[in-house]
C-alpha cells in the first residue's frame, strides 16, 4: 500500500503544477483579450483590403462593452440600415439597441440572439467599402439602406482606418469622430 501512496504523490506534484500554472495563466489574460474581443485589441481594427475588417470583432451586448464607443459604432450600423433613429445612437448597449439588433440578425438570417459577435460584424462587414487613401488613412464608406443609390445615401456613414490600423468613424448627427474603442465611451 505504501508503493501506491509513493505513486499517487510523484503524480500529484507534477499534476499540482500544471494546475497552478493554468490559474496564472487565466488570471493574468489581458483585458483585451478577456473582455470578449476576438482579435485581443482595444479598438476595431483592419489590416489590407478593408472588405474583411470587420470579420474578427468582438461582442457588445447587454453585457459586454455596454458602455463603449464600439457600441456607438454598432448603433451606426444599425441606424445606417433603418433599426434604430439617429437619437438611439448613445454607446449604452440598452434595451432599444438590443432589440434592433435582434431585428437586424432576424433579418440578415443570423441567429437572433441580441448579441452583436463575429457574424453580425461580418455581416455588417459586407457594406464596407474603401473610398479613399490619403497619406495612409483609409476613408472608408458604410453603405446604408436608405436613399438613392448615387454616390451616397442619406444612411451612409463613414468610417476612417488609421495607418496603424485602428478605426475612428463618423456617429450620425455629429461632427465627433471617436475611436472605436471597446474599453472607453466618448460618443
Amino acid at each position: 500500500m505504501s508503493s501506491i501512496r509513493r505513486v499517487i504523490r510523484k503524480a500529484a506534484v507534477p499534476a499540482l503544477g500544471a494546475v497552478l500554472a493554468f490559474s496564472f495563466a487565466v488570471t493574468t489574460a489581458t483585458p483585451a483579450a478577456a473582455s470578449g474581443s476576438y482579435s485581443g485589441r482595444a479598438y476595431v481594427y483592419g489590416s489590407g483590403s478593408v472588405n474583411n475588417d470587420f470579420d474578427n470583432e468582438g461582442v457588445v451586448n447587454v453585457r459586454t462593452h455596454r458602455y463603449s464607443n464600439v457600441t456607438c459604432l454598432w448603433q451606426t450600423v444599425l441606424w445606417a440600415h433603418g433599426y434604430l433613429p439617429s437619437s438611439g445612437v448613445d454607446g449604452v448597449f440598452g434595451d432599444r439597441t438590443d432589440a434592433a439588433t435582434r431585428k437586424f440578425q432576424a433579418d440578415k438570417g443570423l441567429v437572433a440572439d441580441g448579441s452583436a459577435g463575429r457574424n453580425s460584424w461580418a455581416k455588417a462587414g459586407n457594406r464596407i467599402r474603401q473610398h479613399d487613401n490619403q497619406n495612409g488613412w483609409l476613408f472608408v464608406v458604410y453603405d446604408g439602406h436608405k436613399g438613392s443609390r448615387s454616390q451616397y445615401s442619406s444612411h451612409d456613414f463613414v468610417l476612417q482606418r488609421s495607418p496603424s490600423g485602428n478605426y475612428r468613424f463618423y456617429p450620425p448627427g455629429t461632427n465627433d469622430i471617436p475611436w472605436a474603442s471597446y474599453n472607453s465611451r466618448t460618443c
